[in-house]
């Protein structure tokens, strides 16, 4: 079904899990109408939960969403890929299953350290010596596969344990679709090494921001992304129903019913923008 805003979905489902690049805003500036339909959505009474394939944590994901304009109090929770990985981290870490010194390689953006600050880690910057691949961001608009490639290469040849807290393969950026976290951690497992994955459409990041809305019944809860791959399939594993906003990596394709087959995954509702009416 399609609809012309989010104001007939807060009539009839209460618990909202929102994405943010490419439904609320293209990672620049929001997109219009996306301010005020998520302050119009937390007025309405719904339960917002804004879950993400970013690896770094909820915080700096926060405020980069009230740099660009959102209202503070639109949102009751902000979950991240990169949060969920951060608790998995730690729970090894107390349970002694991630030992204390173990050198990590981070593959982040703008030089982010937020992934692994507090956790006992020692950063390198070296595939050949690595203990741990965390693979949290993509910096595809300034480097080709190739750069990761040599980067990581000796890692994946040696097996070393890879997590990719943003499963995402495409990234919009300020030069276009780039290609994103998930396409390196593909091209990890092409080289020989083993990827764990953490982020949409995996379950644990649909459990964490579940509870954190209070555990609602699944019929009472809509999720709502640009990726049919990531939001929707996941949604729909997640067993609560799917809308899809055609304004991120969508925007101008066609052949929807193509990609919908061949994923597997159809949404409930699309939306042309995350607008109110």
């Amino acid at each position: 079904m399609h609809l012309d805003g989010i104001g007939a979905l807060a009539e009839r489902y209460d618990v909202f899990l929102l994405d943010q690049f490419g439904v609320l805003h293209d990672g620049q500036r929001p997109y219009p109408g996306a301010v005020e339909a998520l302050s119009a959505l937390k007025r309405a009474g719904n339960t917002v939960a804004l879950i993400s394939n970013s690896g770094k944590r909820a915080e700096p994901n926060e405020r980069r969403l009230l740099r660009l304009g959102f209202e503070a109090g639109s949102w009751d929770h902000f979950v991240s890929s990169g949060e969920v990985a951060w608790s998995i981290f730690t729970d090894m870490a107390r349970g002694g299953t991630l030992r204390a010194g173990t050198r990590c390689l981070l593959i982040s953006r703008d030089g982010d350290r937020s992934a692994i600050e507090g956790l006992p880690l020692v950063l390198t910057d070296r595939g050949d010596d690595a203990e741990l691949v965390l693979i949290a961001a993509s910096e595809g608009d300034r480097y080709g596969l190739d750069h990761y490639r040599g980067l990581l290469g000796p890692a994946a040849a040696r097996k070393v344990p890879c997590f990719c807290t943003n499963p995402d393969r495409i990234m919009l950026t300020a030069v276009g679709p780039r290609f994103g976290a998930g396409e390196i951690a593909d091209l990890y497992e092409r080289l020989g090494g083993n990827v764990t994955r953490i982020g949409k459409p995996y379950p644990a990041i649909y459990k964490a921001a579940l509870a954190l809305a209070g555990n609602p019944g699944r019929g009472d809860v809509i999720c709502v992304g640009d990726s049919v791959e990531h939001d929707i399939a996941g949604g729909q594993a997640a067993g609560v129903a799917t809308a899809l906003v055609l304004s991120g990596i969508l925007a101008d394709s066609g052949g929807l019913a193509g990609i919908f087959q061949e994923l597997g995954a159809w949404p409930d509702y699309t939306l042309d923008a995350f607008r109110w009416r």
